[in-house]
Parts: structure tokens; C-alpha cells; sequence
């Protein structure tokens, strides 16, 4: 029987290249090197990828991971944590999902909720015509919206269930992570990194 030592404390990891089954990362912010699923380097086992996202066993503890997403393993913090790199606009982009359903959202700490638009809310399964109808503000003016409950919202390896949404009739390209997930994370601010770490 085989014994793999690994090293105490934390192991870093950094997804900077996503393919079918392969992944790109960096270990401990080492050289990036390409992992193929079911390859083990420095404790990090790659189990299985695809375009939009990589799942690992980082010793023992299991991630999934979108593009440009990290996250640093160590014995004395269980909590979830997912850090998103800012693109060129200075924006913070995650890929997550709704119920289930894979999302790509732009983080929005102005956005009261979670916020998707009427075709997105239909995508994900969400009977949002049975939530309470409110009018928003958009740059566009005043536009229909229906308040909702989420079952799971999930962003990384972070899962919050029951969050407050709305769904916004019209003039909503990209869905909005706001602040009824936002609220129960704690935010860290790094230069072009932002690290949410869940609260409870």
C-alpha cells in the first residue's frame, strides 16, 4: 500500500488554463503545469474538468473551480472560500449556478439581491411569476421585476441556500451576484483579487 506525505499547513491552488479533462493550474504559486484528471501533483489530485470548471481533492478536501479561481487549503479554517480575479474593466466575474443550473455572474455589491432576467429565470426552472411583482430602477428606467426565493445559489465551492432574488423583466444581460448572497460572505479586497470567504 502506498503512503503519500503531505506537507503540513496550506496547499494553494490556482486555475489558470481549463480544457476537457486537463487543467492549467498553479500549486502554492508555483509554475502553472498541466494536470490531466486523476493526476496527483503535491497533494493536489485533479478528479475531473471541463471548459467551465475543475473539481479537486486538495488533500482531502474537495473543490470546484471556475477560470481565474483559487483556493488555499489548511487545516484550521473549514470554511468555503473562492477568490475571483478583476478582467480588464476591473470587474469581477463567477461562474456558480442557480438550483443547480450553471450561471456566469458579475458581482454586483450595488445589487440589493441576486438578480437574473426573465429568459434566465425560465432557464433555471424559477416560477417567478408566483414571487411578488415590484418596479426597479434600471439604466434603462423603471422595469418589471418579481421578488423570488433561490433554493441554492452557488459560487465555487460557496453554497447558500434560500437567497432572496429578483427577476427582472427586461434589460438584464448578465446575472447579478448581489448582496442577499454577498451579505453572508466575508469580503476581501486584494489589489485585482477578490477572496469570499462564507460566514456561516
Amino acid at each position: 500500500m502506498g503512503l503519500t506525505c503531505t506537507p503540513a499547513g496550506a496547499t494553494s491552488v490556482s486555475v489558470v488554463g481549463l480544457f476537457k479533462d486537463k487543467a492549467i493550474v498553479s500549486i502554492d504559486g508555483g509554475k502553472p503545469r498541466t494536470l490531466s484528471a486523476g493526476q496527483t501533483l503535491q497533494g493536489v489530485k485533479l478528479l475531473a474538468a471541463d471548459s467551465g470548471s475543475a473539481t479537486f481533492d486538495v488533500n482531502g478536501t474537495r473543490r470546484t473551480l471556475g477560470m481565474g479561481q483559487s483556493f488555499a487549503g489548511g487545516a484550521s479554517d473549514t470554511r468555503q472560500s473562492v477568490s475571483l480575479t478583476a478582467d480588464g474593466r476591473g470587474h469581477f466575474t463567477a461562474a456558480g449556478s442557480v438550483n443547480g443550473y450553471p450561471v456566469t455572474f458579475l458581482v454586483d455589491t450595488g445589487a440589493t439581491s441576486v438578480a437574473i432576467n426573465a429568459a434566465e429565470a425560465r432557464r433555471l426552472g424559477v416560477d417567478y411569476k408566483a414571487g411578488q411583482a415590484v418596479g426597479v430602477q434600471t439604466a434603462a428606467g423603471l422595469v418589471k421585476a418579481w421578488r423570488v426565493t433561490l433554493n441554492t445559489v452557488k459560487v465555487g465551492g460557496i453554497s447558500v441556500n434560500q437567497v432572496e432574488g429578483l427577476v427582472v423583466e427586461t434589460g438584464l444581460s448578465i446575472p447579478l451576484l448581489g448582496m442577499s448572497f454577498l451579505n453572508r460572505m466575508e469580503m476581501k479586497r486584494d489589489g485585482q483579487t477578490m477572496t469570499l470567504t462564507q460566514r456561516y
